[in-house]
């Protein structure tokens, strides 16, 4: 095959010093699924933005079927053939498919809108990716899923050569994801090159040829997908940093206990029992979709109420809001960092001293990005300035502002629940590093995780969770993983 894009020494420094890409080189086939794989902060959405006309390289050229181009905007992207779909797509809801497909780019004839042109190439566009819903709905009345195909055949209504996806799995079940690798597919076959984003190395070996390693802004290496085993790629991701590659020895636990959980029942079915985290503990919570990891944690931070004996640091503890759970010392860092964790639009000083907030409108700015800095640095924050809008950080790093708001209000009980979603390699090392130095440093940490592998490797005990049931757990340095997978599955139950 014949490459449609070369990209040649590409960098980006942003004002006043910032290294966002220090030099990448990409090379894409005709007809390719060529995915791209890096921690959060290695470069890859500076790339992508800068391959698709969003901003412009400091240095660097860009080749299209052999030609140096100068891509200064999305609209000469698209004239040269690059498509982006964003995560988070661009799609106007209120209107329809067919209208959306043409936005900005609408056929005209004499000056006047060629109705006719626009509804046959929408037609055109939606059998082309299979789509079995009529142009004529509107973006809003369709599933994420229907919606990422709407974002596709727009891209083909612009003839594109190239089509850049990030991470189009992350709002998708498993059979809406596979219906979008069937339209991928059908468009390699089409000849169109499709760029794909994702930390999942299971979508890439299903749906990519090659993968192109970013790390530190810059290209690592390219490889054949079929011929490399999943521990060459993590290596490569990861450089040095092996914190998620094998378990670490933790230290000796206290033996005072810091939340201490005799029964706890709430709403669903929720019945906890027998449960303790001791002061320095990770503490980790496994168990199915619905098993009430999740209820659990938001129970014992006020959100949801419940009844019971619990106790923390030694006094009840049952909070009917979560400012009162805040007052105790607890902190939670919800699944959903977006929309409950975080004010994207706010500056990062904003959203790291949100809890500080209360009773002290009249705070100076000056003082909480004071304290707001040196936290940042202790957690190998990437970013620019305070002020800087929190929406423009990586996942890994809004994830990390997240838990600063936590620190710096001295919070004593974390609570995480899936912390690591949507992170990649790197930026899962980095936040289990993390975890590990608050509880060294003291904090009881419970951590709630679809990925059993995580706090295998770093948690002191982790509790299978069931039905709203908490029954049995297990200490990781004496037990394979599994055991605690198979009493996942099953909801055994061992006194």
């Amino acid at each position: 095959m014949t490459d449609v894009m070369n990209v040649s020494g590409v960098a980006k420094t942003f004002p006043p010093n910032v290294i966002a890409l220090e030099k990448a080189d990409l090379n894409v086939r005709r007809g390719e699924v060529h995915c791209i794989l890096g921690a959060n902060g290695a470069g890859k959405s500076t790339l992508l933005k800068i391959i698709a006309g969003a901003i412009r390289p400091t240095s660097g050229t860009i080749a299209i079927d052999g030609n140096t181009v100068q891509i200064g905007s999305p609209s000469e992207a698209s004239e040269h053939g690059i498509s982006m779909i964003y995560q988070e797509l661009d799609l106007v809801p209120q209107l329809t498919v067919e209208q959306n497909l043409y936005l900005g780019q609408a056929p005209s004839r004499l000056g006047v809108l060629d109705k006719a042109k626009r509804r046959a190439g929408a037609i055109d566009a939606l059998r082309r990716v299979g789509a079995g819903f009529s142009p004529d709905r509107r973006v809003e009345t369709l599933s994420v899923a229907n919606q990422q195909l709407t974002a596709i055949a727009r891209s083909l209504t612009k003839q594109a050569k190239v089509i850049i996806m990030d991470e189009p799995s992350a709002a998708l079940n498993e059979a809406e994801l596979e219906r979008v690798f069937e339209v991928i597919r059908e468009l390699t076959a089409q000849g169109v090159a499709i760029i794909y984003v994702s930390h999942r190395l299971g979508e890439l070996r299903e749906i990519g040829d090659r993968v192109t390693v970013l790390r530190g802004g810059a290209t690592i290496d390219t490889f054949d997908v079929e011929g490399t085993d999943d521990q060459t790629l993590v290596e490569a991701v990861v450089g040095s940093n092996r914190s998620l590659l094998e378990r670490h020895e933790r230290p000796p636990l206290s033996d005072r206990v810091a939340l201490k959980v005799d029964r706890l029942k709430g709403d669903e079915g929720l019945d906890i029992s027998g449960y303790e985290v001791r002061w320095g503990e990770i503490s980790g919570l496994t168990g199915l979709n619905g098993s009430g990891r999740t209820s659990f944690l938001r129970s014992l931070y006020g959100v949801r109420g419940f009844t019971g004996q619990v106790e923390f640091d030694g006094e009840s503890f049952h909070p009917s809001n979560p400012a009162q759970a805040i007052s105790r010392g607890v902190g939670l860092v919800p699944e959903n960092r977006k929309t409950e964790g975080l004010i994207l639009d706010a500056p990062i000083y904003t959203n790291a001293t949100l809890p500080m907030l209360k009773g002290t409108w009249a705070a100076r700015h000056a003082e909480r990005k004071r304290q707001t800095v040196p936290v940042l640095a202790q957690l190998s924050t990437k970013y620019g300035h305070p002020e800087q809008k929190t929406m423009q950080l990586s996942g890994g790093n809004q994830q990390k502002i997240v838990l600063a708001k936590w620190v710096i209000r001295g919070s004593r009980l974390l609570l995480l629940d899936e912390p690591s979603r949507g992170l990649d390699v790197g930026a899962k090392a980095d936040l289990y590093d993390l975890v590990s130095k608050l509880a060294e440093d003291g904090a009881a940490v419970i951590v709630a995780s679809s990925e059993l592998d995580e706090l295998y490797a770093h948690c002191d005990r982790i509790w299978v969770f069931h039905e709203g049931r908490n029954i049995r757990h297990f200490d990781p340095a004496v037990t394979d993983q599994d055991t605690i997978l198979k009493a996942q599955i099953l909801g055994e139950h061992h006194d």
